[in-house]
């Protein structure tokens, strides 16, 4: 094969780029700059750590492909995501090859912590590029960084990034266009890593800061005397809860009149197809079945979409890292240590990727029990129900001037689960062997204004996963249940609605015999089964089972007032506790199976999941009824 043909045959495929660098170097911005929409979240073959890949053309008119690797210290990993970052990099991973090139994303502002990895990665005899990134900030702070000759002294092109701002990537894009073709990349056993000692990787490291950087250490930023007042032992807890409860607040109050909006244009259309099409099943199934079952989730987006809003924001400006830090004494005093904050904080939009973020956790017993309590703080996918019993029960007024009723009942709603998860910990860190505390050792970013490209398309990305589940796993769920809950009809002389003599009704009618002592009747355990699928699938599965279960025309596209007449305060709180623990979703058990590797701890989880549920919702219904609810 001649030369002409080796060229043609490697520009023939896009070339594999692949971000590494430090958590907080801002890998993932620059990532999100260089691809814009065009990537795609998956997981790597056999784990379910997220892998972002993307693709982009170079001003030059060159074809890329780019992976996001999980942020990492060191390639000598210690947590299993820095296992992944180790694989990719080294061509470990079976099916895959090593990238064709590296980019190390580097924080300008913290070279010292940053270029070990960087001294490591080089030791693998990969093509590579330096990014500098953040020099805007560092050039405020004073620090003074030699691109040309930290380049020389580290054999790689090295190049200034911002990658919060527009056009902040166009170093890195001329630097690849000048690297092109990329020849497939070969690299050097893992082992080459070791060649060198930590210390001597240090020692190196400190002689290229001294020639190629003013060595400034800076007097007290910004962000320090941030922290002076966010890190207080007594200031800091305060703004802490103050956050919190402010979030939640808004989650009521701002979706307000989204929600009203989106309610009108459901029930309108609802009403106009049941007006143009003749009465029969086709009728029943759009009216009935898909319109209030997926209408009656949809609704809820706009809260959804509150609540990731801000928990983005506080990402995005560095502030996660600080709570983590707050929390570390009080979680420690169940066994935990404040690294699982953030694997917890992300249960809140999906238990999912917190069981998946409990990899950074180095303990692998911590690491556990990190995973066995995240379904516990309060996902999303619950939003929906608690929005829709609280508005139907709980009225819509302020309490003390201050709060608004219904956000401080979801206050206190997620509260409980917190205290439980918190519970469930202290007692599994008592069983589960050692008590050991390990100390906390947390890279505290700087604080900097939340990019509003980033928290754009972060929003996107949850806006696209509920809307895509609502159009198929509960768009598919509800036409079963609408199915089920239509055939078979009603005998002649019948006395209660169809839907009492179909297979659904029959299903909820041997289920009420194990759930009436908590007070929920066949319609509830009717969509209690579907539930197990996707949480947020009961509010349309209720939608559906009270749809058909109107006398005559009447169709129930606003639920809430129906449930508020044909339920009792008892039966309302009763599944409200439900739902503080209600048993996990079948994909998250799946993923506590895949992260653990053990069938057993999915099973452990179900089963005290639903018993802390049904004790809860007991103690609950049958309290409010001697209170007279």
């Amino acid at each position: 094969m001649g030369v002409t043909e080796k060229v043609v045959q490697v520009v023939s495929r896009a070339p594999m780029i692949a971000l590494l660098g430090n958590p907080n170097c801002g890998k993932t911005a620059l990532f999100n700059r260089l691809t814009g929409a065009r990537q795609k979240v998956a997981n790597y073959a056999g784990v379910t750590i997220d892998r972002k890949e993307g693709h982009f053309t170079s001003p030059a008119g060159h074809p890329y492909k780019v992976l996001d690797l999980p942020g990492a210290y060191s390639l000598k990993a210690h947590t299993p995501d820095e296992e992944i970052t180790r694989d990719v990099v080294a061509g470990l991973r079976a099916g895959e090859t090593a990238p064709d090139l590296v980019v190390c994303v580097v924080d300008a502002t913290n070279l010292r912590l940053n270029l070990r990895l960087v001294l490591e990665v080089q030791r693998l005899g990969l093509p590579m590029i330096l990014c500098l990134n953040m020099v805007d900030v560092a050039k405020r702070r004073g620090i003074e960084i030699d691109a040309d000759r930290l380049a020389r002294e580290l054999g790689m092109t090295v190049v200034e990034t911002v990658a919060v701002q527009g056009g902040g990537e166009k170093s890195l894009l001329r630097a690849l266009d000048e690297l092109w073709p990329l020849a497939p990349a070969k690299s050097q056993p893992l082992a080459a890593i070791d060649t060198v000692s930590v210390e001597d990787t240090q020692r190196e490291v400190r002689r290229i800061l001294t020639v190629a950087t003013n060595n400034m250490q800076g007097s007290e930023t910004g962000t320090d005397r941030i922290d002076n007042v966010v890190l207080h032992p007594v200031a800091g807890p305060l703004i802490l809860a103050v956050l919190m409860f402010m979030i939640f607040q808004a989650v009521f109050s701002w979706a307000a009149a989204p929600m009203d909006f989106i309610t009108g244009t459901v029930e309108g259309f609802g009403a106009l197809v049941g007006e143009h099409m003749a009465d029969g099943i086709l009728r029943s199934l759009l009216v009935d079945g898909i319109i209030a079952g997926v209408g009656g989730v949809l609704v809820f987006l706009p809260q959804i979409l509150i609540l990731f809003f801000f928990i983005l924001v506080l990402e995005d400006c560095g502030y996660l890292p600080r709570a983590a830090f707050l929390l570390d004494r009080l979680m420690g005093g169940v066994g935990l240590s404040g690294r699982a904050f953030i694997p917890l904080l992300s249960s809140f939009a999906c238990a999912i990727p917190g069981v998946m973020a409990a990899r950074t956790i180095q303990n692998p017993r911590d690491r556990l029990v990190t995973i066995m309590i995240a379904p516990l703080m309060t996902c999303s996918a619950r939003l929906p129900v608690y929005a829709l019993l609280i508005a139907a029960f709980i009225p819509d007024r302020e309490v003390a001037h201050l709060f608004n009723l219904q956000g401080l009942v979801l206050f206190v709603l997620y509260f409980a689960g917190i205290v439980s998860a918190m519970a469930v910990a202290w007692f599994m860190k008592r069983t589960m062997g050692s008590k050991r505390k390990h100390a906390l050792m947390l890279e505290l970013p700087n604080y900097h204004l939340p990019n509003l490209r980033n928290l754009a398309i972060g929003l996107w990305e949850r806006a696209k996963i509920f809307v895509m589940r609502v159009g198929t796993l509960i768009l598919s769920l509800t036409i079963l249940l609408w199915a089920l809950s239509s055939f078979p009809g009603a005998p002649e002389g019948a006395t209660q609605p169809p839907i009492y003599y179909s297979l659904a009704g029959m299903i909820g009618r041997a289920l009420e015999f194990v759930f009436a002592p908590i007070g929920f009747n066949w319609q509830i355990c009717i969509a209690l089964v579907p539930g197990m699928a996707a949480r947020e699938v009961a509010v349309g599965a209720l939608g559906t089972v009270y749809a058909l279960s109107q006398s005559g025309d009447e169709v129930a596209t606003a639920l809430a007032p129906v449930i508020a007449s044909t339920w009792s305060m008892a039966t309302a709180l009763s599944l409200l506790a439900w739902y503080v623990y209600a048993p996990q979703c079948l994909a998250t058990l799946s993923v506590v199976k895949r992260e653990t590797g053990h069938t057993r701890y999915a099973l452990l989880m179900a089963g005290y999941m639903f018993t802390l549920a049904y004790a809860a919702s007991f103690i609950v219904y049958q309290g409010a009824r001697l209170l007279g609810a």
